[in-house]
């Protein structure tokens, strides 16, 4: 087995991946400041957050093919050149528009980051350290989504939200330096037959299921608006037919045969609930300290961070249990913890205190720590390592998607449970009552997550540790 130089490498991946998680989630607290300062819809600004989960969907598939199409550092600079671009851009935009363009650009810079990230511990790492190395990939994962809101906060306080990306801009431009310095070549260039048909049905599939359940989150007639049901079924229909040609294909642009691995299977539901459950969360609980407590954007800011920070520090510990352990004693009670958590969230009110909120989220966080990396690690580690680039591409497509249906149910969750409530009330403009009915969807919300959370514990169940039996070749690509 060749020797890398890991630190290195990992290095130059982990800062980059940071800064581009940190500028993703930082924008989040600045969406009540975004529909003041553009006059905008609250699903209008949804889409800061779908219109990049859309991207990811669309692009990830593509990621399996482009792994093998380019080098390692190619894939590398095209993401860091594609971030930086849509950085600027948003440091500079002046109008709705402009900020979503640079969304776009700075989603397809991560679209192809991640899955480079995972995929290079794979083949770098053996399988023994590998929950640790996907730990510290958790660790960035987790601690960007930290510090994004509290210096956000402070940031959109003292300044206005361009700083948030003036501020990453730097970051990116000293990790492609360091990347260009240091970022080996790991995987071998095989340049497999681009099917144009198989780009087009994936795109039209993911996108289209993405877009439809964006959609329905925005109000104008819903679940039952034509445009949503057909958009839904159009991505549904296409995702079947890229089905049918990826399994019929010699050289698949997404090799399904990664199903054929059970834990590979269990791994990647436990994966999706916790996307489900983090992304429906995250949006929602900002939005409920803002508009329903009335609290400021660096406040809720710094409620968030220590849940998240601690989620971020325990990452690579619980890499490291998995290493030893497997990963059945921590995704079980991870998973158990994360229930109880979300079922006092569903009770929260305008009286809440704010210290039984912080603890409910390092709760939450703490429990799904337990359960993200490993569940991905086990299930990564029973692919042959032909099938790497295609296990990476299938997880992180997948969960873009599910991240994307999980924001589109939580808003329209929310916007549903707060107009039933405003219905009933006698005086539905009057700020009290704006602030209860803001209570009442977000419980709603909570509800839908904790129902997500039973399901994944399901699937925990049958989760059990691989033995790694090709040990040797993860080198070989």
């Amino acid at each position: 087995m060749k020797k890398y130089n890991t630190r290195a490498i990992m290095a130059s991946l982990l800062i980059c991946g940071f800064v581009g998680m940190f500028s993703e989630t930082a924008l989040n607290i600045a969406i009540s400041n975004l529909m003041d300062v553009f006059q905008i819809s609250a699903a209008t600004a949804q889409w800061l957050t779908t219109g990049f989960l859309l991207t990811l969907g669309i692009l990830m598939p593509m990621t399996g093919l482009l792994l093998q199409w380019m080098t390692t550092r190619q894939l590398f600079i095209v993401s860091l050149v594609s971030s930086i671009v849509g950085t600027l851009i948003a440091a500079l935009a002046f109008n709705f528009e402009m900020l979503m363009v640079a969304r776009v650009l700075q989603a397809a810079g991560m679209g192809l980051l991640i899955p480079l990230m995972f995929n290079t511990i794979l083949v770098v790492y053996p399988p023994e350290q590998r929950g640790a190395a996907m730990g510290f990939v958790g660790l960035v994962i987790m601690f960007a989504p930290a510090t994004g809101p509290t210096v956000a906060g402070l940031l959109i306080e003292y300044l206005t939200w361009h700083y948030i990306f003036w501020l990453s801009l730097p970051f990116l431009v000293i990790g492609l330096l360091i990347g260009l310095k240091f970022l080996e070549n790991v995987t071998e260039v095989t340049r497999p037959r681009i099917d144009p048909l198989s780009i087009i049905l994936s795109s039209l599939g993911f996108g289209g299921v993405v877009f439809g359940f964006s959609k329905a989150g925005e109000g104008d007639g819903g679940w039952t608006s034509a445009i949503v049901l057909s958009s839904i079924v159009i991505g549904l229909i296409a995702l079947v037919l890229f089905t049918l040609r990826q399994m019929f294909m010699r050289g698949p642009m997404m090799n399904l045969r990664v199903f054929k691995y059970p834990m590979f299977i269990v791994g990647l539901l436990l994966v999706l609930s916790c996307m489900m459950i983090i992304l429906s969360s995250m949006i929602i609980l900002p939005m409920y300290l803002q508009n329903g407590m009335k609290l400021s954007a660096f406040a809720t800011g710094l409620m968030l961070l220590p849940g998240s920070a601690l989620n971020g520090i325990l990452s690579p510990r619980m890499g490291r249990l998995f290493d030893k352990y497997g990963p059945k004693w921590l995704v079980i009670p991870g998973l158990a913890i994360v229930a109880v958590m979300l079922w006092f969230f569903s009770s929260i009110s305008v009286a809440s205190s704010v210290a039984f909120i912080v603890t409910l989220h390092i709760g939450l966080m703490i429990g799904i720590s337990m359960v993200w990396m490993p569940a991905q690690t086990n299930g990564l580690n029973q692919l042959p390592p032909e099938l790497y680039p295609h296990g990476t591409a299938v997880m992180n497509t997948l969960q873009q998607v599910a991240g994307a249906i999980g924001t589109a149910v939580a808003i329209s969750i929310l916007t549903k449970g707060m107009e039933k409530y405003l219905i009933s009330s006698p005086m539905p403009s009057e700020p009290a009552e704006m602030a209860k009915a803001m209570m009442f969807g977000s419980q709603n919300v909570f509800m839908f997550a904790m129902t997500v959370t039973l399901l994944g514990l399901a699937a925990a169940f049958f989760i059990r540790r691989v033995v790694v039996k090709h040990a040797t070749m993860n080198a070989m690509h």
